[in-house]
């Protein structure tokens, strides 16, 4: 987006993408079962943490347009900034379930190979395995940025964009941020065990539905899967961000079907199948075709039944009861590896919701995961990284005065074009407005011989 943005107002920014991997990209590999959902069909900023700053900067990034010159191969939809940006860079794509969006060749590489590709042909460069320690302010107005890498050496910047996760942000970013501690999230939940062992690696397709003090709190519709520990899939990572220890999670096995409705169904069942088997049926015989095998023994189990036993009509009301909703006291969060994303960073209130620039540090940019900003599953989380570095991205190129230039000092030389730098994961983007020497003042020992990295 910066290096768009410089090449449309005719502006010299030289833009490079600092990375602590061996190579960019590794997490849009990673996203979606390497199939990378990149976007939602129709985000809301209701969805997010800190809604109205999301809300506030999509409308900021509309504002400045986005995408490059013309309307794209794909009709992304009103008023999309992130999907037209990828329509203009070559991006097809297929919409699934909840409005899900998937590159067309259901491969997360044909992402990352329209970003690169991109990025090459507008001269930006990617300088992988280095990694970004600290993030130092100006010493004065018209001074640039100070980077100061992990191996010792230093590079400067006029413009520095923030794209780190936000236990990385907290420590690369100037002192003195309001920042919020950054907790796992979006991840499976922990439970109380005694019915998840038995069902360890079972996916059911229902709805969870979570308590508190006897409220309910919120409800997921989806994919569930048991684990030893308790409670994966897709409905309990979305639950993850609102659940707390002592809350109550509930397992729906029949989500179509009115709770009211479900006594009824089960007397009607027995009855027919009563009819069409010739003989007294088993609870086995209710549940079968209903919900898997072991799914059965433990619903059964929970209410102190056999499957062999007949079923009783008397017995119908607690079958129905634990078949919408199979109660299990949450303990926390469980496997944290698996969470998708970390809540906190820095705080939306320290940040310009207008350009996402550090309120007070003129050049700084804060985007994606290192702010307080985070959303449920299905492509939102990725559409907020895309969006706020669009944002960004413009925003640091008009910040940018190519007339003016920096006031380098310590005898430092330079052009007369800008400069920005993007750090993220590792990764930071970096805008100079020249090229600049280290002066030996404060070049670190033993790089001088190196020149500019």
């Amino acid at each position: 987006a910066a290096a768009e943005a410089a090449r449309a107002a005719g502006a010299a920014v030289a833009v490079v993408v600092y990375e602590a991997s061996d190579r960019v990209g590794r997490s849009i590999l990673a996203t979606g079962n390497g199939r990378c959902n990149f976007s939602n069909a129709r985000p809301d900023a209701a969805l997010y943490r800190h809604g109205d700053f999301v809300a506030a900067a999509w409308e900021a990034l509309e504002a400045k347009g986005a995408g490059a010159e013309g309307d794209g191969a794909a009709d992304p939809g009103p008023a999309n900034a992130v999907l037209r940006f990828f329509a203009d860079h070559g991006l097809l794509w297929r919409e699934e379930g909840e409005g899900r969006l998937y590159p067309l060749a259901n491969k997360a590489t044909s992402v990352l190979d329209c970003l690169r590709a991109s990025c090459a042909a507008l001269g930006v460069e990617e300088r992988c395995e280095f990694s970004v320690a600290a993030v130092e302010p100006p010493r004065g107005p018209g001074r640039p940025f100070t980077l100061r890498l992990a191996d010792g050496r230093f590079e400067r910047a006029d413009a520095v964009i923030v794209a780190v996760g936000g236990a990385v942000a907290r420590n690369l970013l100037p002192e003195g941020l309001p920042f919020v501690e950054p907790v796992p999230t979006l991840g499976p939940l922990a439970t109380e065990t005694r019915w998840c062992r038995p069902l360890d690696n079972i996916r059911v397709r229902g709805a969870l539905v979570l308590r508190r003090g006897g409220a309910v709190m919120a409800r997921e519709l989806g994919e569930v899967m048991f684990r030893k520990y308790g409670v994966s899939g897709i409905a309990a990572f979305n639950l993850s961000r609102l659940a707390a220890v002592g809350d109550a999670l509930a397992v729906d096995f029949l989500p179509a079907l009115p709770a009211d409705r479900t006594e009824a169904f089960l007397r009607d069942r027995r009855k027919a199948l009563r009819a069409a088997l010739g003989r007294e049926v088993t609870w086995d015989d209710m549940l079968r075709g209903v919900v898997l095998a072991p799914v059965a023994d433990v619903l059964l189990a929970a209410v102190g039944l056999k499957g062999k036993t007949p079923a009783a009509a008397a017995e119908a009301a607690p079958v129905a009861a634990v078949l919408k909703g199979l109660t299990l006291p949450v303990e926390g969060l469980g496997d944290v590896r698996q969470c998708q994303v970390h809540r906190g960073g820095v705080a939306v209130e320290a940040v310009d919701a207008a350009s996402c620039e550090v309120r007070g540090v003129p050049g700084l940019y804060v985007v994606g995961e290192a702010l307080d900003v985070d959303a449920p599953c299905g492509g939102y989380n990725l559409h907020w990284a895309w969006a706020s570095g669009l944002l960004a991205g413009k925003s640091a190129v008009e910040g940018l005065a190519p007339s003016s230039g920096s006031e380098r000092g310590e005898g430092a030389p330079c052009s007369d074009s800008p400069c920005l730098v993007r750090q993220s994961a590792g990764l930071s983007q970096s805008l100079r407005n020249c090229a600049r020497t280290p002066s030996p003042r404060s070049e670190p020992a033993g790089s001088r011989k190196r020149g500019r990295r």
